[in-house]
Protein backbone atom coordinates (compact mmCIF):
# COMPACT_ATOMS: atom_id res chain seq x y z
CA UNK A 1 0.00 0.00 0.00
CA UNK A 2 1.74 3.34 -1.26
CA UNK A 3 0.07 6.69 0.43
CA UNK A 4 1.23 9.86 -0.86
CA UNK A 5 3.21 11.96 2.43
CA UNK A 6 5.33 15.23 2.09
CA UNK A 7 9.05 15.36 3.03
CA UNK A 8 8.19 17.06 6.61
CA UNK A 9 5.51 14.08 6.64
CA UNK A 10 8.29 11.62 6.07
CA UNK A 11 10.73 13.41 8.40
CA UNK A 12 7.95 12.71 10.99
CA UNK A 13 6.91 9.01 9.43
CA UNK A 14 11.19 8.06 10.11
CA UNK A 15 11.56 9.86 13.55
CA UNK A 16 12.60 7.50 16.31
CA UNK A 17 13.26 10.24 18.83
CA UNK A 18 11.14 8.99 22.10
CA UNK A 19 9.25 11.93 21.82
CA UNK A 20 8.45 14.08 18.80
CA UNK A 21 6.27 17.16 17.96
CA UNK A 22 5.51 17.72 14.49
CA UNK A 23 4.35 20.94 13.13
CA UNK A 24 3.71 24.87 13.62
CA UNK A 25 1.97 26.23 11.37
CA UNK A 26 -1.43 25.95 10.00
CA UNK A 27 -1.88 23.93 6.83
CA UNK A 28 1.34 21.79 7.22
CA UNK A 29 -0.18 18.05 6.81
CA UNK A 30 0.41 17.60 10.64
CA UNK A 31 -3.05 15.70 10.95
CA UNK A 32 -2.31 13.67 8.00
CA UNK A 33 0.61 12.66 8.96
CA UNK A 34 -0.33 11.57 12.39
CA UNK A 35 -2.82 9.34 10.57
CA UNK A 36 -0.45 7.98 7.88
CA UNK A 37 2.17 7.19 10.85
CA UNK A 38 0.06 5.45 13.15
CA UNK A 39 -1.24 3.04 9.99
CA UNK A 40 2.43 2.32 9.20
CA UNK A 41 2.80 1.56 12.98
CA UNK A 42 -0.03 -0.43 13.25
CA UNK A 43 0.45 -2.58 10.13
CA UNK A 44 4.08 -3.19 10.90
CA UNK A 45 3.91 -4.46 14.64
CA UNK A 46 0.83 -6.61 15.11
CA UNK A 47 -1.47 -6.51 17.78
CA UNK A 48 0.53 -2.52 18.70
CA UNK A 49 -1.69 -0.80 20.93
CA UNK A 50 -1.61 2.87 19.94
CA UNK A 51 -4.04 5.85 21.79
CA UNK A 52 -4.95 9.19 19.63
CA UNK A 53 -5.85 12.25 21.53
CA UNK A 54 -7.52 15.55 21.25
CA UNK A 55 -9.55 17.78 24.07
CA UNK A 56 -12.80 16.75 23.36
CA UNK A 57 -14.33 13.56 20.79
CA UNK A 58 -16.42 15.98 19.06
CA UNK A 59 -13.15 17.49 17.54
CA UNK A 60 -11.65 13.90 17.17
CA UNK A 61 -14.99 13.00 15.44
CA UNK A 62 -14.90 15.69 12.77
CA UNK A 63 -10.96 15.80 11.90
CA UNK A 64 -9.06 12.65 12.72
CA UNK A 65 -11.43 9.60 12.55
CA UNK A 66 -13.63 11.27 9.66
CA UNK A 67 -9.94 11.05 8.09
CA UNK A 68 -9.21 8.11 8.90
CA UNK A 69 -12.30 6.31 7.53
CA UNK A 70 -11.21 7.80 4.57
CA UNK A 71 -8.00 6.47 4.46
CA UNK A 72 -7.35 3.30 5.75
CA UNK A 73 -8.13 0.29 3.75
CA UNK A 74 -11.33 -1.32 4.58
CA UNK A 75 -10.23 -4.53 3.78
CA UNK A 76 -7.88 -4.74 7.06
CA UNK A 77 -9.33 -2.28 9.32
CA UNK A 78 -12.44 -1.52 10.84
CA UNK A 79 -13.81 0.95 13.48
CA UNK A 80 -16.67 0.12 16.30
CA UNK A 81 -17.94 4.11 16.78
CA UNK A 82 -19.17 3.16 20.43
CA UNK A 83 -16.38 1.98 21.57
CA UNK A 84 -14.19 4.95 20.19
CA UNK A 85 -11.56 2.04 18.53
CA UNK A 86 -10.17 0.64 15.11
CA UNK A 87 -8.92 -2.73 14.46
CA UNK A 88 -6.95 -4.21 12.49
CA UNK A 89 -6.90 -7.32 11.03
CA UNK A 90 -3.55 -8.11 12.66
CA UNK A 91 -4.95 -7.24 16.19
CA UNK A 92 -3.71 -4.16 16.05
CA UNK A 93 -5.70 -1.35 17.75
CA UNK A 94 -6.18 2.25 17.45
CA UNK A 95 -8.08 4.00 20.40
CA UNK A 96 -9.11 7.57 19.85
CA UNK A 97 -9.30 9.30 23.16
CA UNK A 98 -10.28 12.85 24.49
CA UNK A 99 -9.05 14.82 27.92
CA UNK A 100 -11.65 17.63 28.37
CA UNK A 101 -10.33 18.07 32.10
CA UNK A 102 -7.47 17.23 34.22
CA UNK A 103 -9.52 14.75 35.65
CA UNK A 104 -10.32 13.10 32.58
CA UNK A 105 -6.45 11.70 32.16
CA UNK A 106 -7.10 9.26 35.44
CA UNK A 107 -9.62 7.37 33.09
CA UNK A 108 -6.39 5.86 30.93
CA UNK A 109 -5.11 4.78 34.91
CA UNK A 110 -4.80 0.91 33.70
CA UNK A 111 -3.98 1.83 30.08
CA UNK A 112 -0.89 0.43 28.05
CA UNK A 113 -0.04 1.65 25.05
CA UNK A 114 2.92 1.40 22.35
CA UNK A 115 2.40 5.02 20.56
CA UNK A 116 0.44 7.95 22.55
CA UNK A 117 -0.65 10.58 19.96
CA UNK A 118 -1.32 14.14 21.10
CA UNK A 119 -3.09 16.18 18.06
CA UNK A 120 -2.91 19.72 19.04
CA UNK A 121 -0.06 19.09 21.81
CA UNK A 122 -0.82 23.02 23.36
CA UNK A 123 -4.83 22.33 23.50
CA UNK A 124 -3.25 20.11 26.99
CA UNK A 125 -1.88 20.98 30.13
CA UNK A 126 1.71 19.82 31.38
CA UNK A 127 -0.10 17.58 33.93
CA UNK A 128 -2.00 16.05 31.24
CA UNK A 129 1.36 15.30 29.26
CA UNK A 130 3.36 14.25 31.88
CA UNK A 131 0.55 11.59 33.37
CA UNK A 132 -0.88 10.11 30.07
CA UNK A 133 3.08 9.50 29.00
CA UNK A 134 3.25 7.45 31.77
CA UNK A 135 1.17 4.76 30.13
CA UNK A 136 3.98 4.30 27.41
CA UNK A 137 5.04 0.89 28.85
CA UNK A 138 4.14 -2.85 28.22
CA UNK A 139 5.82 -5.81 27.05
CA UNK A 140 5.20 -6.13 23.22
CA UNK A 141 9.07 -5.06 22.98
CA UNK A 142 7.72 -2.43 20.01
CA UNK A 143 9.31 0.93 19.76
CA UNK A 144 7.90 3.57 22.68
CA UNK A 145 7.22 6.77 21.73
CA UNK A 146 4.77 10.29 22.05
CA UNK A 147 4.43 11.30 18.87
CA UNK A 148 2.67 14.97 18.98
CA UNK A 149 1.41 17.66 16.09
CA UNK A 150 -0.06 21.56 17.05
CA UNK A 151 0.18 24.89 16.37
CA UNK A 152 1.63 27.86 18.42
CA UNK A 153 -0.62 28.90 20.88
CA UNK A 154 -3.48 27.52 23.47
CA UNK A 155 -3.21 26.49 27.31
CA UNK A 156 -0.16 24.84 26.99
CA UNK A 157 2.01 27.13 24.43
CA UNK A 158 4.72 27.83 26.71
CA UNK A 159 5.37 24.22 28.63
CA UNK A 160 5.53 22.65 25.28
CA UNK A 161 7.87 25.70 23.72
CA UNK A 162 9.83 24.93 26.92
CA UNK A 163 10.27 21.71 26.24
CA UNK A 164 10.35 21.53 22.45
CA UNK A 165 11.17 24.41 20.63
CA UNK A 166 13.61 26.14 22.95
CA UNK A 167 16.45 23.45 23.79
CA UNK A 168 17.88 22.93 20.48
CA UNK A 169 17.35 24.05 16.48
CA UNK A 170 14.40 22.18 14.86
CA UNK A 171 14.90 19.18 13.00
CA UNK A 172 17.77 18.17 16.00
CA UNK A 173 17.30 15.02 18.41
CA UNK A 174 18.52 16.07 21.80
CA UNK A 175 18.53 14.46 24.70
CA UNK A 176 16.11 14.75 28.22
CA UNK A 177 16.96 12.56 30.91
CA UNK A 178 17.04 8.96 29.19
CA UNK A 179 14.51 10.27 26.62
CA UNK A 180 15.48 12.41 23.25
CA UNK A 181 13.38 14.98 21.62
CA UNK A 182 12.48 16.11 18.49
CA UNK A 183 10.90 19.41 17.17
CA UNK A 184 9.82 18.69 12.98
CA UNK A 185 8.48 22.24 12.04
CA UNK A 186 6.23 22.29 9.20
CA UNK A 187 4.76 25.23 7.28
CA UNK A 188 1.92 25.30 4.57
CA UNK A 189 4.81 26.02 1.95
CA UNK A 190 5.98 22.27 2.78
CA UNK A 191 2.63 20.71 1.56
CA UNK A 192 2.40 21.15 -1.72
CA UNK A 193 -0.95 18.81 -2.12
CA UNK A 194 -2.79 21.87 0.07
CA UNK A 195 -1.09 24.81 -1.77
CA UNK A 196 -2.10 23.21 -5.12
CA UNK A 197 -5.50 21.98 -4.09
CA UNK A 198 -6.68 25.05 -2.07
CA UNK A 199 -4.01 27.99 -3.64
CA UNK A 200 -5.99 30.66 -1.62
CA UNK A 201 -5.73 29.16 1.59
CA UNK A 202 -2.80 30.69 2.09
CA UNK A 203 -4.17 34.08 1.03
CA UNK A 204 -6.60 33.89 3.96
CA UNK A 205 -3.91 33.22 6.66
CA UNK A 206 -2.21 36.20 5.10
CA UNK A 207 -5.31 38.00 5.63
CA UNK A 208 -5.23 37.71 9.57
CA UNK A 209 -4.35 39.77 12.15
CA UNK A 210 -0.97 39.78 12.54
CA UNK A 211 -0.39 37.85 15.75
CA UNK A 212 -2.19 35.05 14.40
CA UNK A 213 -0.58 35.38 11.05
CA UNK A 214 2.90 35.11 12.45
CA UNK A 215 1.65 32.06 14.63
CA UNK A 216 -0.82 30.03 11.73
CA UNK A 217 1.24 31.82 9.01
CA UNK A 218 4.72 31.32 10.15
CA UNK A 219 4.64 28.88 12.98
CA UNK A 220 6.69 31.44 15.23
CA UNK A 221 6.69 30.28 18.80
CA UNK A 222 7.65 33.54 19.63
CA UNK A 223 3.99 35.65 19.91
CA UNK A 224 1.81 35.66 22.53
CA UNK A 225 -0.37 38.03 24.61
CA UNK A 226 0.98 40.94 26.32
CA UNK A 227 4.56 40.27 25.18
CA UNK A 228 7.41 43.22 25.36
CA UNK A 229 9.77 42.47 22.17
CA UNK A 230 6.33 41.28 19.74
CA UNK A 231 8.71 42.52 16.76
CA UNK A 232 11.09 38.93 17.62
CA UNK A 233 10.85 36.83 15.12
CA UNK A 234 13.48 33.56 15.53
CA UNK A 235 13.15 33.47 11.60
CA UNK A 236 14.46 37.00 11.04
CA UNK A 237 16.71 37.29 13.72
CA UNK A 238 19.03 34.33 14.20
CA UNK A 239 21.47 32.95 11.93
CA UNK A 240 23.39 29.74 11.52
CA UNK A 241 27.43 30.46 13.09
CA UNK A 242 29.56 31.62 10.77
CA UNK A 243 33.35 32.70 11.12
CA UNK A 244 33.33 36.58 12.47
CA UNK A 245 35.90 38.25 10.44
CA UNK A 246 39.38 39.17 12.67
CA UNK A 247 38.72 43.22 11.60
CA UNK A 248 34.84 43.51 12.85
CA UNK A 249 35.22 44.85 16.16
CA UNK A 250 34.03 42.25 19.51
CA UNK A 251 32.58 43.33 22.82
CA UNK A 252 31.24 41.32 25.47
CA UNK A 253 28.43 42.45 27.70
CA UNK A 254 27.60 40.74 31.07
CA UNK A 255 24.70 40.28 33.53
CA UNK A 256 25.80 39.05 36.76
CA UNK A 257 24.53 37.80 40.06
CA UNK A 258 25.30 34.70 41.90
CA UNK A 259 22.14 33.08 40.72
CA UNK A 260 23.16 33.53 37.17
CA UNK A 261 26.20 34.87 35.08
CA UNK A 262 24.81 35.77 31.15
CA UNK A 263 28.07 36.85 29.01
CA UNK A 264 27.65 37.73 25.38
CA UNK A 265 29.59 37.96 22.92
CA UNK A 266 28.64 40.83 20.22
CA UNK A 267 30.09 41.61 16.94
CA UNK A 268 29.85 44.59 14.75
CA UNK A 269 30.12 44.42 11.34
CA UNK A 270 31.34 47.02 8.97
CA UNK A 271 28.00 48.09 8.07
CA UNK A 272 26.85 48.73 11.67
CA UNK A 273 24.90 45.45 12.00
CA UNK A 274 25.21 43.52 15.09
CA UNK A 275 25.77 40.13 15.85
CA UNK A 276 25.08 37.67 19.19
CA UNK A 277 27.94 35.14 18.42
CA UNK A 278 28.68 33.28 21.74
CA UNK A 279 26.95 33.21 24.84
CA UNK A 280 27.91 32.08 28.57
CA UNK A 281 24.82 31.24 30.68
CA UNK A 282 25.87 29.30 34.37
CA UNK A 283 24.57 30.10 37.81
CA UNK A 284 26.22 29.63 41.25
CA UNK A 285 29.82 31.24 39.75
CA UNK A 286 31.63 33.09 42.60
CA UNK A 287 33.23 36.42 41.10
CA UNK A 288 36.91 33.91 40.27
CA UNK A 289 34.87 31.38 38.59
CA UNK A 290 32.91 33.39 36.61
CA UNK A 291 36.50 35.44 35.73
CA UNK A 292 37.99 32.18 34.96
CA UNK A 293 34.60 30.84 32.65
CA UNK A 294 34.77 33.88 30.46
CA UNK A 295 38.29 33.76 29.78
CA UNK A 296 37.84 30.19 28.43
CA UNK A 297 34.92 30.59 26.70
CA UNK A 298 36.90 33.62 25.43
CA UNK A 299 39.92 32.19 24.19
CA UNK A 300 42.62 34.33 22.30
CA UNK A 301 39.81 36.48 20.81
CA UNK A 302 40.47 40.19 21.04
CA UNK A 303 37.73 42.39 22.83
CA UNK A 304 37.61 45.75 22.37
CA UNK A 305 35.43 46.03 25.65
CA UNK A 306 33.63 44.20 27.74
CA UNK A 307 30.34 46.19 29.00
CA UNK A 308 28.90 45.69 32.79
CA UNK A 309 25.70 47.52 34.41
CA UNK A 310 26.64 50.29 37.17
CA UNK A 311 25.75 48.13 39.82
CA UNK A 312 29.04 46.78 39.90
CA UNK A 313 30.49 49.12 40.89
CA UNK A 314 28.93 49.33 44.22
CA UNK A 315 31.44 49.40 46.98
CA UNK A 316 31.32 46.02 49.07
CA UNK A 317 31.04 47.58 53.12
CA UNK A 318 32.96 44.11 53.91
CA UNK A 319 36.35 44.73 51.75
CA UNK A 320 35.35 48.14 50.03
CA UNK A 321 35.57 46.49 46.86
CA UNK A 322 33.44 46.67 44.29
CA UNK A 323 32.45 43.55 42.11
CA UNK A 324 34.07 45.29 39.06
CA UNK A 325 37.32 45.66 40.98
CA UNK A 326 37.33 42.03 42.13
CA UNK A 327 36.31 40.93 38.07
CA UNK A 328 39.59 43.32 37.25
CA UNK A 329 42.03 41.47 39.92
CA UNK A 330 40.52 38.29 38.21
CA UNK A 331 41.86 39.19 35.15
CA UNK A 332 38.33 40.95 33.30
CA UNK A 333 38.22 44.38 33.16
CA UNK A 334 34.74 46.01 32.44
CA UNK A 335 33.29 49.54 30.92
CA UNK A 336 30.35 50.97 32.29
CA UNK A 337 27.72 50.30 30.64
CA UNK A 338 24.04 52.18 31.60
CA UNK A 339 21.28 50.39 33.86
CA UNK A 340 18.69 52.49 32.09
CA UNK A 341 15.79 50.19 31.55
CA UNK A 342 13.05 52.06 29.44
CA UNK A 343 16.14 53.63 27.31
CA UNK A 344 17.67 50.23 27.14
CA UNK A 345 14.80 48.04 25.80
CA UNK A 346 13.87 50.75 23.44
CA UNK A 347 17.78 50.63 21.88
CA UNK A 348 17.08 46.59 21.58
CA UNK A 349 14.43 47.57 19.94
CA UNK A 350 16.18 49.49 17.48
CA UNK A 351 18.18 46.93 16.90
CA UNK A 352 15.58 44.60 16.09
CA UNK A 353 13.82 46.48 13.79
CA UNK A 354 14.09 46.21 10.27
CA UNK A 355 16.53 48.45 7.59
CA UNK A 356 15.39 49.16 4.19
CA UNK A 357 16.06 46.45 2.94
CA UNK A 358 14.41 43.86 5.17
CA UNK A 359 16.77 42.76 7.16
CA UNK A 360 17.28 43.49 10.96
CA UNK A 361 20.28 45.20 12.81
CA UNK A 362 20.75 42.51 15.34
CA UNK A 363 21.10 38.97 14.51
CA UNK A 364 21.59 35.84 17.07
CA UNK A 365 23.77 33.11 15.83
CA UNK A 366 21.48 29.81 16.49
CA UNK A 367 23.45 28.42 19.54
CA UNK A 368 22.75 31.04 21.46
CA UNK A 369 19.96 29.29 22.79
CA UNK A 370 19.42 31.05 26.51
CA UNK A 371 19.24 34.56 24.82
CA UNK A 372 16.84 33.06 21.78
CA UNK A 373 14.59 31.53 24.44
CA UNK A 374 14.51 34.23 26.63
CA UNK A 375 14.17 37.57 24.79
CA UNK A 376 10.74 36.93 23.75
CA UNK A 377 9.55 35.91 26.60
CA UNK A 378 9.92 39.16 28.62
CA UNK A 379 6.72 40.19 29.37
CA UNK A 380 5.27 44.32 29.57
CA UNK A 381 5.34 45.63 32.74
CA UNK A 382 1.43 47.01 33.69
CA UNK A 383 2.89 49.65 35.84
CA UNK A 384 5.25 50.66 33.10
CA UNK A 385 4.69 49.97 29.98
CA UNK A 386 7.68 51.20 28.41
CA UNK A 387 9.52 48.61 30.46
CA UNK A 388 9.41 44.50 31.00
CA UNK A 389 8.63 42.57 34.26
CA UNK A 390 11.72 41.55 36.15
CA UNK A 391 9.66 38.53 36.51
CA UNK A 392 10.57 35.70 36.24
CA UNK A 393 13.98 36.52 36.88
CA UNK A 394 15.16 33.41 35.51
CA UNK A 395 14.90 34.56 32.00
CA UNK A 396 16.31 38.25 32.67
CA UNK A 397 19.85 37.75 32.91
CA UNK A 398 20.65 37.08 29.06
CA UNK A 399 18.13 40.00 27.83
CA UNK A 400 19.91 42.53 30.42
CA UNK A 401 23.30 41.42 29.23
CA UNK A 402 21.81 42.38 25.55
CA UNK A 403 20.03 45.57 26.67
CA UNK A 404 23.76 46.98 28.43
CA UNK A 405 25.07 46.36 25.04
CA UNK A 406 22.24 48.21 22.88
CA UNK A 407 21.96 51.35 25.18
CA UNK A 408 25.85 51.43 24.75
CA UNK A 409 25.98 51.03 21.27
CA UNK A 410 22.99 52.81 19.89
CA UNK A 411 22.92 55.31 22.31
CA UNK A 412 25.75 56.45 23.67
CA UNK A 413 26.62 58.85 26.75
CA UNK A 414 28.61 61.18 25.25
CA UNK A 415 29.89 61.04 21.25
CA UNK A 416 32.75 59.56 20.93
CA UNK A 417 35.02 61.84 19.65
CA UNK A 418 39.13 60.68 20.49
CA UNK A 419 40.81 64.31 20.27
CA UNK A 420 38.26 66.24 22.35
CA UNK A 421 39.57 67.18 26.01
CA UNK A 422 36.86 67.19 29.04
CA UNK A 423 36.89 67.22 32.82
CA UNK A 424 36.73 63.46 33.90
CA UNK A 425 34.87 62.08 37.04
CA UNK A 426 35.70 60.31 39.74
CA UNK A 427 33.80 56.84 38.10
CA UNK A 428 35.18 57.68 34.68
CA UNK A 429 38.59 57.30 36.56
CA UNK A 430 37.73 54.16 38.12
CA UNK A 431 36.63 52.80 34.79
CA UNK A 432 40.01 53.65 33.15
CA UNK A 433 42.08 52.44 36.41
CA UNK A 434 40.33 48.78 36.02
CA UNK A 435 40.63 48.50 32.27
CA UNK A 436 42.78 46.87 30.20
CA UNK A 437 44.62 48.46 27.10
CA UNK A 438 42.20 48.30 24.48
CA UNK A 439 39.19 49.16 26.57
CA UNK A 440 41.25 52.13 27.74
CA UNK A 441 41.77 53.50 24.25
CA UNK A 442 37.70 52.52 24.33
CA UNK A 443 36.91 55.05 27.32
CA UNK A 444 39.00 57.62 25.53
CA UNK A 445 37.29 57.55 22.39
CA UNK A 446 33.98 57.67 24.61
CA UNK A 447 34.85 60.32 27.17
CA UNK A 448 37.34 62.39 25.28
CA UNK A 449 40.66 62.98 26.51
CA UNK A 450 40.95 63.56 30.44
CA UNK A 451 42.28 66.95 31.50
Amino acid sequence: MTVAVTKKQLAFLKADATEVLFGGAAGGGKSYGQLVDALRYAVRYPRSKQLILRRTYAELEKSLIRVSLGLYPKDIYSYNASQHTGKFTNGSLIDFGYCATENDVFQYQSAEYDVIRFDELTHFTEFQYIYLISRLRGTSGYPKQVKSSTNPGGVGHVWVKERFIDPAPPETVFSAGENTRLFIPSKIDDNHFLTSGDPDYKKRLCALPESQRRALLYGDWNIFEGQYFHEFSEEKHTCDPFPIPEHWRRYRSIDYGLDRLACLWIAISPEGDSYVYRELCESDLIISDAAKAIAAYNGKETIYATLAPPDLWSRSQETGKSKAILFAENGVHFTKSSNEREAGWLAVKELLKEKADGTPRLKIFRNCRELIRCLPMLLIDPAAPCDTLREPHAITHAPDALRGFAITFTHPATPAVATSRRYWSEDMWEDYRNAGAEERRYLKEKYGEPL
